[in-house]
């Protein structure tokens, strides 16, 4: 029963969001709902390989995928995925050795429950790095698939776990249509030095929030609002904006009993007339206000001639 709550802050899984959003609208409940999604990778030619990998691999593997803006899948040229491939195995061999279960920096998949789910993802997969499973350990090694279809298993629900697909795309025009025939994702990752592409993929994408040349940053960033957009939540939060999001603004206006601006405000008492009603148009018609943009212009004209007129005046006296 939520009748007596005045606002409900929700993080986990679109399908348990949905019930809290239709509870709360039942209940005229205001709610902020952090909901996750499947946040894109986009990889151009112009990034260092070399460091946008160990970004978007730190940002896939930490904690085994298992967060809400973890990287979900790459999008990327056929030459890039040849490089990041080439690169993530070498890192991977770096960070957690010859045989990642041993490592002590992996950790395991929450339950049983996911980890079956998660598992599943991989059957008939192609592989590329990882894929080796331990049920008994709950334990699924970093994992990168290729050669990945949209309509694939994998590409269907967020995969939250330490599972890579990587989606070829020409440019960034296809990862632009790849990325808006699907839900709203919470974030968007964006791998590249060239200003132009990177503002076309942010001014006709949307997401809860994007992060440029590397993963999971902007959440970190207090003065940033952090939230979701369609599927992927609503309302934002952090810093500042989670004060917001947890205060009420309750307007309250005071006047007084004078009587001149009574007299003034008289015009809204019946009976009306057409000069009342003129009266009253004019008096709330929205006036566009007083720009001071030219303020500081004037006070330096104003100041040059009042200089001039000092300097005029001591020379009159010298005489």
């Amino acid at each position: 029963d939520i009748i007596d709550i005045n606002y409900i802050f929700f993080t986990g899984a679109n399908r348990i969001g949905k019930i809290i959003h239709k509870a709360c609208s039942e209940n005229l409940t205001p709610c902020t709902l952090e909901l996750g999604g499947k946040s894109p990778c986009y990889i151009d030619s112009s990034a260092d390989i070399a460091i946008a990998t160990r970004r978007i691999l730190w940002g896939k593997f930490i904690n085994a995928g298992q967060t809400c803006i973890a990287p979900d899948y790459i999008l990327c040229s056929k030459d890039i995925q040849e490089q990041f491939l080439k690169e993530a195995k070498s890192l991977l061999k770096e960070w957690y050795g010859e045989n990642p279960k041993h490592s002590p920096d992996l950790c395991r998949i929450i339950n049983q429950q996911h980890f079956k789910r998660l598992s599943g993802l991989l059957k008939g997969a192609n592989v590329a790095i990882g894929g080796d499973v331990d049920s008994a350990d709950n334990y699924i090694a970093p994992t990168i698939l290729t050669n990945v279809k949209s309509e694939d298993p994998v590409m269907q629900d967020e995969i939250f776990g330490p599972i890579l697909p990587i989606l070829v795309v020409e440019n960034a025009n296809d990862a632009i249509k790849f990325i808006n025939a699907r839900d709203k994702p919470l974030a968007l990752y964006i791998f590249s030095t060239n200003e132009a592409v990177r503002n076309l993929i942010i001014a006709n994408t949307s997401a809860g929030g994007m992060c440029i040349n590397d993963v999971l940053g902007h959440f970190a960033v207090e003065s940033l609002p952090f939230g979701g957009v369609g599927p992927s939540g609503m309302g934002a939060y952090h810093g500042k904006y989670g004060f917001d999001t947890f205060t009420h603004k309750k307007s309250c206006l005071i006047k007084d009993f004078n009587a001149v601006g009574e007299k003034l405000a008289s015009s809204r008492y019946p009976p009306y007339s057409d000069g009342k009603l003129s009266f009253l148009s004019t008096v709330l018609k929205k006036r566009r206000s007083i720009s001071l943009k030219c303020v500081p212009y004037l006070f330096i004209f104003g100041l040059g001639v009042a200089s001039t007129l000092i300097v005029n005046c001591l020379r009159d006296d010298n005489k």
